[in-house]
């Protein structure tokens, strides 16, 4: 066996997002064997230690593809065709979806498969039969809100999680939450997420003499825009001038009403999606990153902000403990706390720049001590390797 054995990365879609291929990146970058299966959303340029086998989410698309691994499994690996087909048609919704899915899987048979999204794992509990080693990811809303909104979700981790040879996850209270399912302990390794910090501008913008607020996420009652805007009423009513973007809950129709009903139409805007270089530039101008979540693993964009020497104001929620030390490298209040925010964000504003400085370097300072894409990198090596040697018995840090 190779040291750096060939490793799937399956998220479904390629290219996946910004965490996924990073770690795509980072593995090929390091000269490890990587195959991407999934159907293509978008044109990809990947190391050439990287192989993409993918479909276009067309009908003729996805029927070229099955034809052709259909072909090749029944004139070289028919048997083990038709153990996975048994497979299928015990467990697959859509026979022909799962087929399109799985049969480039089987062909290519790389020796560590490693779903990225927990709400897929029944569809890939097969690979273990094949002699594939089958790794999971866990991040914050497939473990954190979703399997107590749905009793069957719930009950699919309950019955694979124990089966699972190994964990990938993103925080240690992630890791904590996963154990409530079944995950064995011995079999998670807490791999933080990792930036890639030579691609991203470390130098911090001057913003307006507004101060300003950012934050970046989906519209979802998670994210806690709601308690965010309450605060935004109370730094008014304060006479605090300021203005808060909110990235990605633009057309929101509950938020817009709260706005509306708030009075804060020329305080608060709300953008669509933004392309990355875009989100970076505003958070490099912002006055704070504003993280008002319920439940998170451990947020991408905080590390992003740090990582740009942007003061960071998060609720204590989930894996955000693990990175925001309060009032050293950025602040934590309590979640659905609107006043606690507003006190903090007056407080935040009335820091000296010398103060502003001295914490967005600690911010700076922790994510290169614990948040590097190579340490990422190494950390997942580390859980393939455990994995692939010791059946996911050893215990992961």
């Amino acid at each position: 066996m190779t040291s750096k054995p060939a490793v799937a990365i399956y998220s479904g879609d390629i290219p996946g997002t910004t965490f996924i291929e990073r770690l795509v990146l980072g593995l090929a970058l390091s000269g490890q064997r990587v195959y991407r299966f999934g159907f293509l959303k978008a044109p990809v340029a990947y190391p050439k230690t990287v192989k993409v086998v993918g479909y276009r989410n067309t009908k003729i698309g996805k029927g070229l593809h099955l034809l052709q691994y259909t072909l090749l499994l029944i004139l070289f690996r028919y048997k083990d065709k038709r153990q996975l087909d048994k497979f299928l048609k015990e467990t697959a919704t859509h026979l022909t979806r799962a087929k399109v899915k799985a049969y480039p899987v089987l062909w290519h048979r790389p020796e560590v498969f490693h779903v990225q999204w927990a709400k897929d794992l029944n569809n890939w509990m097969w690979v273990q039969s094949f002699g594939m080693k089958l790794v999971l990811s866990l991040r914050g809303a497939h473990i954190n809100y979703s399997p107590i909104a749905n009793d069957k979700l719930a009950a699919m981790y309950r019955a694979h999680f124990p089966k699972v040879d190994g964990f990938h996850a993103v925080s240690k209270a992630i890791a904590q939450e996963a154990e409530g399912y079944g995950a064995l302990k011995a079999r998670i390794a807490v791999v933080y997420s990792g930036l890639n910090l030579e691609a991203l501008e470390a130098e911090k913008l001057d913003g307006s003499s507004v101060f300003e607020m950012v934050s970046v996420g989906r519209s979802h009652w998670i994210k806690g825009y709601h308690y965010a805007l309450d605060a935004c009423k109370q730094l008014k009513h304060a006479g605090i001038p300021f203005k808060y973007t909110i990235i990605g809950a633009a057309h929101d129709i509950e938020l817009l009403y709260q706005i509306k009903d708030l009075g804060l139409e020329d305080e608060v805007v709300l953008l669509k999606h933004t392309p990355f270089d875009r989100v970076q530039l505003l958070i490099r101008k912002a006055s704070v990153l504003l993280l008002p979540s319920l439940k998170e693993g451990i947020a991408n964009v905080v590390l992003e902000a740090m990582s740009l020497r942007t003061l960071v104001l998060s609720t204590d929620c989930g894996g955000m403990g693990e990175v925001i030390n309060d009032g050293v490298n950025g602040f934590l209040v309590p979640i659905r706390n609107p006043k606690a925010i507003a006190d903090k964000l007056i407080e935040i504003r009335a820091l000296s720049n010398e103060s502003k400085k001295q914490i967005s370097n600690k911010a700076y300072n922790t994510v290169t001590e614990q948040h590097q894409l190579e340490q990422m990198v190494k950390g997942m090596q580390a859980l393939y390797g455990d994995v692939l040697h010791n059946n996911g018995k050893g215990h992961h840090g």
